[in-house]
């Protein structure tokens, strides 16, 4: 069975780092494009990294270009979200997923609060 595990959300203030962890089981994550996706509350899921089974990394949104880093583990068969200096505006519901499996179901994902 396909499952997504978040972690690694919290409080932090802005400027401040996280990293986020998705652990995953039922698949081989390297032989997939995993991506992270996040709710900020009142809109849409939107994609913000995704790294493909050749380890190219690219992030859709302008807004966490050179702050987000998307890395994968194959030995731990997790993907991470290397958050540098976060504003309120990255205040977010975290979610990890394979890219382009329309079947999966999504996890419980992290939170993530930017605030003073």
């Amino acid at each position: 069975q396909v499952q997504f595990v978040e972690s690694g959300g919290g409080l932090v203030e802005p400027g401040g780092s996280l990293r986020l962890s998705c652990a995953a089981s039922g698949f081989i994550v390297k032989y997939y494009a995993m991506a992270w996706y996040r709710q900020i509350s009142g809109k849409e899921r939107e994609l913000v990294a995704y790294i493909t089974q050749a380890d190219l990394k690219f992030y859709p949104q302008d807004s966490v270009k050179g702050r987000f880093t998307i890395s994968r583990d194959d030995i731990k068969n997790a993907v991470y979200l290397q958050m540098n200096n976060l504003t309120p505006d990255d205040t977010a519901v975290y979610y990890c997923k394979r890219k382009n499996i329309n079947g999966d179901s999504w996890g419980r994902g992290t939170q993530v609060t930017v605030s003073l």
